[in-house]
């Protein structure tokens, strides 16, 4: 398994050619956690980070329900992702896929598991590309950067609401 060097809290590894993975620890308790990360209002403070403003967080969170989040960067460009729910285990688990809005034909498949150790959650975000270089494209994208920030975000926004 390759490692990514990451910038913040949040650990990046390649376990395969096609895969992302992501773990970060949060000082919160998971139920806290995955409602930051499913609530529309709650993702708009977290989901971009420091890069610009979050004008669009929808969720329909119900297998085959979809969701789209739009930012607007600070250059003044948006970027957009959206995607489908395949399976939801309340608190614990979410398959989707996410299609970020510039390569469309692009989609990945995203399995976010969220565990509760003490008060602490670990989330754990595997995301499958459908190739290497599909994966090395999202990886050289500059996400980490971002994905950082959002995770810091999210659990000032998950702490926020104990």
């Amino acid at each position: 398994m390759a490692t990514k060097a990451s910038s913040g809290t949040a650990v990046v590894t390649l376990p395969a050619d096609t895969q992302i993975l992501i773990t970060r620890e949060f000082d919160a308790p998971r139920h806290l956690v995955y409602r930051a990360w499913t609530t529309p209002e709650l993702i708009r403070r977290w989901w971009g980070g420091e890069r610009g403003e979050v004008t669009l967080a929808e969720v329909d969170l119900r297998v085959g329900g979809a969701w789209r989040y739009v930012l607007t960067a600070h250059g003044g460009f948006e970027v957009g992702f959206h995607g489908e729910y395949r399976e939801i285990v309340p608190h614990e688990r979410i398959v989707a896929t996410e299609v970020y809005e510039g390569m469309p034909d692009k989609a990945a498949l995203v399995t976010t598991a969220f565990s509760e150790k003490d008060g602490r959650t670990t989330l754990t975000s595997l995301i499958e590309h459908d190739g290497r270089e599909s994966r090395d494209a999202h990886i050289g994208s500059g996400m980490e950067g971002g994905m950082q920030e959002a995770m810091d975000h999210l659990e000032l926004v998950a702490q926020s609401l104990a």
